[in-house]
């Protein structure tokens, strides 16, 4: 019979906090600065191009100036020169960079490093590139 008042009370005490507490909420204000926090870098390396939209990463900040170290989530656009009728890649592919941004109000530098893994005709190699972008 105890055993029943305990699971009762148990019961009625957590039925009383989910009715008391609240959650919090986060309202989000119609400005472009709090929909998409970030920005968008195009440039180039390797003998091609590249578009990222930063990624996370390590800042510092002392407005109006921001160095970030982070990831950057890109597309590479670079045509494979095959001889010919060999399997080649597309134009356009996903990547994932590394790399320091720089940036001014919103003016974003950014000297971003590509990995190209190893192939049967070359060795993996880590290249460097440069990008001019758009910090929102």
């Amino acid at each position: 019979m105890n055993h029943n008042k305990y699971k009762l009370l148990t019961l009625a005490a957590i039925l009383l906090l989910t009715k008391v507490t609240t959650a919090q909420t986060v309202s989000l204000s119609k400005t472009s600065a709090s929909l998409w926090d970030g920005m968008v870098v195009a440039g180039y390396v390797d003998d091609g191009a590249f578009i990222n939209f930063g990624g996370p990463a390590v800042k510092w900040t002392h407005k109006p100036f921001c160095i970030s170290l982070g990831m950057l989530p890109s597309l590479r656009i670079k045509e494979d020169k095959v001889t010919g009728n060999a399997p080649k890649n597309n134009t356009v592919t996903p990547s994932l960079g590394c790399g320091l941004t720089a940036s001014y109000k919103h003016l974003a530098l950014q000297l971003p490093l590509y990995y190209n893994a190893k192939t049967a005709a070359a060795d993996g190699k880590w290249h460097v590139g440069v990008g001019l972008g758009y910090k929102f």
